[in-house]
């Protein structure tokens, strides 16, 4: 089976968060599997072709109701998958950035979507490549199967299934009516879509015109079905439910290996972990001019400092504990200008136990995963998550609120020896929530080191690699092919 995944991101080439790490990482789990999966992503202009070893592939000029452009289209290998990179300037191949200001991202993604069209009328034709499943990703690509149906009778096109995955179902593309009318893409007449008022929303044309649908995680399938979570997309979901599947996100077991990371100071494992693990905890403390101090309970965050991520929950605990109880505190970030101000406030105030890197580093997010002791996540919603998976499997205990993939990923600790639990959950979207259970955790860190340690090590061995998400989503594409071949 040959499958194309059309994305906005794909790690390594262009990521800005999750999106790009499952992209870039399920593909090699699809071929492990006997499938031929390729990605299509922008060939952004900071993309380095040299480090890469981008090699041109084809170029057409591609005639659209706007006028006509050139569009190069690029390959690579990375990890044994065929990478390509669509450039088409104006649109793609001059930025500095993924994502733009809403007016131009709409315009140049409906644009990618239409190019995408052409290259692979191309591609079959030059190269004799023709997928049997295209696999687009969330918005930015969701107009893919309304122009695969309406493409005509050519039989390949007509046999092309397409599934859907929801990333994020809060990033929609809505109200994109004039953008598609500007580039000559009719009215979309599904009857689901014309009576929900959805003929405009992007994400909503990708969910109705596409053979299945997939979320990341079983949990935030459910939710989506439901307002609070699915928003004005719930009641077209709910439609679609018997072709909904939970496929939870997995993590590229092979390149996040505490055990070979090269960014740590100690390379640790699910057997040694009691031994090693405490060198990269006090490389941490050192490093961000805490006090070098095992006892002392170390909470770590790296996430984008966003409204989603319940960090307005999180801030009053913090403050509250950080004043009254011997903790640390160290944060990775970017993201709204209020709450970049709130941690730098924490590193001001707290300046012996808290410290606030508001910027992007990898290396600095990999030994925070290593040397923190509680990894808090307290999201309104979290579709899946990764960072949950990355904690555990650098031997760090979650504390996360009970949504989404969390829900799915982290089990709560039972109060006793530990013989249940990798982490701390919580529910009610509340500050009193977050410190109640923060300081539950900190006295269990300081009063059950044993139970403490049990739960580290079911962590680091939870298996959260791709191997059985990369089967449903076999199962999926099968289904797809099937349904797309009746149609």
């Amino acid at each position: 089976m040959r499958v194309l995944l059309a994305s906005a991101e794909a790690a390594p080439f262009a990521k800005v968060g999750g999106l790009a790490d499952v992209v870039g990482s399920l593909p090699a789990a699809l071929c492990r599997h006997g499938l031929d999966a390729r990605v299509i992503i922008p060939g952004y202009g900071f993309i380095d072709h040299l480090q890469y070893q981008v090699e041109p592939l084809l170029s057409f000029e591609f005639h659209h109701r706007m006028g006509a452009n050139q569009v190069d289209v690029y390959s690579c290998q990375f990890d044994g998958i065929t990478f390509y990179l669509l450039q088409s300037p104006p649109y793609f191949g001059l930025e500095g950035d993924v994502y733009s200001h809403w007016t131009w991202d709409m315009e140049r993604f409906i644009y990618f979507n239409q190019a995408l069209m052409a290259c692979l009328s191309q591609m079959v034709d030059e190269r004799r490549w023709f997928p049997d499943v295209v696999h687009v990703n969330d918005w930015h690509t969701s107009l893919l199967p309304f122009l695969i149906r309406d493409h005509g009778a050519d039989e390949r096109w007509l046999k092309l299934a397409t599934v859907i995955s929801i990333h994020n179902i809060a990033y929609q593309g809505k109200d994109a009516g004039g953008f598609l009318w500007q580039a000559g893409i009719h009215g979309r007449r599904h009857p689901d879509l014309a009576q929900l008022g959805l003929t405009d929303n992007l994400l909503a044309i990708g969910i109705a015109y596409s053979d299945m649908i997939s979320t990341v995680s079983p949990r935030y399938a459910t939710e989506i079905q439901y307002p609070y979570a699915g928003y004005e997309l719930a009641p077209l979901i709910g439609r679609r439910a018997d072709d909904l599947r939970g496929i939870l996100n997995g993590l590229d077991v092979d390149r996040w290996d505490p055990s070979r990371d090269p960014t740590l100071v100690a390379n640790f494992n699910a057997d040694d972990f009691a031994s090693f693990r405490s060198l990269n905890k006090g490389h941490l403390q050192s490093s961000s001019h805490l006090p070098v101090r095992s006892e002392t309970p170390l909470v770590g965050i790296v996430s984008r400092l966003a409204a989603q991520k319940g960090f307005d929950l999180a801030l009053p605990a913090l403050r509250s504990l950080l004043a009254a109880r011997d903790m640390q505190l160290v944060v990775l970030g970017t993201g709204e200008a209020n709450l970049e101000y709130a941690f730098w406030q924490l590193d001001q105030d707290f300046g012996d136990r808290a410290r606030a890197f508001l910027q992007f580093d990898g290396a600095l997010a990999q030994q925070i995963y290593a040397g923190c002791d509680i990894f808090l996540m307290p999201s309104h919603y979290e579709p899946c998550g990764i960072g949950q998976m990355m904690a555990m499997r650098y031997g760090a205990l979650p504390l996360v609120r009970e949504t989404g993939g969390l829900a799915d990923t982290v089990i709560n600790y039972d109060n006793a020896d530990g013989e249940v639990g990798t982490g701390f959950v919580f529910h009610w979207q509340e500050p009193q929530a977050v410190e109640g259970t923060l300081n539950w955790a900190l006295d269990v860190y300081l009063k059950r080191p044993d139970a403490w340690r049990r739960m580290q090590e079911r962590g680091m061995r939870t298996d959260f690699g791709w191997t059985k998400s990369a089967g449903e989503y076999i199962e999926l594409y099968e289904r797809a092919c099937a349904s797309a071949y009746v149609e």
